[in-house]
């Protein structure tokens, strides 16, 4: 259940292909600013941590370990159905639906969600030790993926994305 006075921070990783200008990642990189703007308009949106590149790198440049291939996306919603509405409601769920031309399948989870102090902005480190939290203890009110959300996360449930998306 959500805390009264908090937003639902989400943390998702992966790892491209290829460097972001080869033509395997072309399709995915020319999109970015796309399906991220439309993100930034959704009701509910309320924060994405941003990239310091130029046009279609989206947060391409915040690199992992030192790894180029290896990106972020860290954003913060009003709630639940804000964020399950832009993710399977909308062009990004097209993109999403493709994720295996551009990303390798990545183990263990590389998804993470808790909830977070209305105006809080987490930084990238807060979000790894969120998702290292739930990759070393499962679901709990601390880190959390689709499933703990199981009352909250209709859509999720709905469009059958429960193994792929946790």
């Amino acid at each position: 259940m959500q805390p009264t006075g908090h937003h639902l921070a989400e943390l998702n990783i992966g790892r491209l292909l290829a460097p972001t200008d080869d033509p395997r990642v072309a399709d995915f990189m020319a999109n970015l600013d796309r399906v991220n703007g439309l993100g930034k308009r959704m009701p509910g949106f309320v924060w994405m941590m941003e990239g310091a590149g130029g046009p279609n790198t989206g947060n391409t440049d915040t690199c992992l370990d030192g790894d180029p291939q290896a990106v972020t996306n860290l954003t913060v919603w009003e709630d639940v159905a804000s964020l399950e509405n832009f993710f399977f409601n909308t062009v990004h769920k097209q993109f999403y639906d493709r994720r295996s031309e551009w990303f390798e399948i990545m183990e263990p989870a590389h998804f993470v969600m808790w909830w977070v102090p209305a105006g809080h902005r987490p930084t990238l480190d807060e979000a790894m030790a969120r998702l290292t939290h739930l990759r070393d203890n499962g679901d709990s009110d601390q880190a959390f993926g689709w499933r703990y959300l199981k009352d909250q996360a209709t859509l999720w449930q709905a469009k059958s994305c429960a193994e792929a998306a946790e």
